[in-house]
């Protein structure tokens, strides 16, 4: 299965700081942040990666990452020139899926368990971590019955569950279909849990929980979690 390393965005809660490097070269602990994710995929079977970012930072993502060959991967890239969201991140990747399934991760989520690279029954499978109702409204709320996510909600009000969204997801060749029958949140983005919520009305999106500590180092505390837990684990 093939992997998408999602790295672009503007990294705004993490100003200054980003006025000056893509967020996703920033360090965690001892290397830059971009490794991790590209770790995650790599240990979940991926051997060919798209890596996804914006065309003022590619050239700094492909003089450190290069081929991949020095982490035991095949690397290609792709200019996401509009800050269009992570579904529109995704909707650049349908030529590389080539008629695959893909496997998608964000570039500022850590993981220190890794995943299973066999194939879901479902065509969408979301990973999913439980929290508390406050530090939920950052995520996608999923909501679960049985085996399957039947809803999800971006960064909502008044959790509807306990369970967020991580940045990992596996998706059917589907998916960029629903990519281009989506309409612009009020954030003028489209939204990843918009792809996700059409394959739960169909019935066609399972779930499994993650394990381990998981950072989305998107913000000041969460990077500086992320750097403590992999200094003292080698792993997040």
């Amino acid at each position: 299965m093939k992997g998408i390393l999602l790295a672009g965005g503007n990294g705004t809660r993490l100003a200054p700081l980003t006025a000056v490097v893509n967020k996703h070269l920033l360090p965690v602990y001892d290397r830059p942040m971009v490794v991790y994710p590209l770790e995650t995929l790599k240990r979940a079977g991926a051997e060919e990666i798209l890596v996804i970012t914006g065309s003022a930072h590619i050239g700094r993502f492909i003089e450190f990452l290069g081929d991949g060959s020095a982490y035991g991967v095949r690397l290609t890239y792709r200019v996401q020139e509009a800050a269009s969201g992570i579904s529109g991140a995704l909707a650049l990747c349908e030529s590389f899926a080539a008629g695959e399934d893909v496997m998608v991760v964000l570039g500022d989520n850590i993981f220190s368990a890794d995943f299973t690279p066999a194939r879901s029954k479902y065509g969408c499978t979301v990973y999913l971590k439980e929290m508390d109702k406050e530090e939920i409204k950052r995520f996608g709320c999923a909501e679960v019955s049985g085996d399957k996510v039947v809803g999800i909600e971006e960064k909502p009000t008044n959790p509807k569950s306990t369970y967020a969204a991580t940045g990992f997801y596996h998706f059917s060749h589907d998916a960029f279909e629903i990519v281009k029958n989506l309409a612009p949140s009020k954030r003028g983005e489209l939204e990843i849990t918009d792809v996700i919520l059409a394959y739960a009305q169909k019935g066609d999106c399972g779930y499994a929980m993650v394990d381990g500590e998981w950072f989305d180092a998107g913000t000041f505390d969460s990077l500086l979690a992320a750097s403590n837990a992999v200094q003292k684990h080698g792993r997040a």
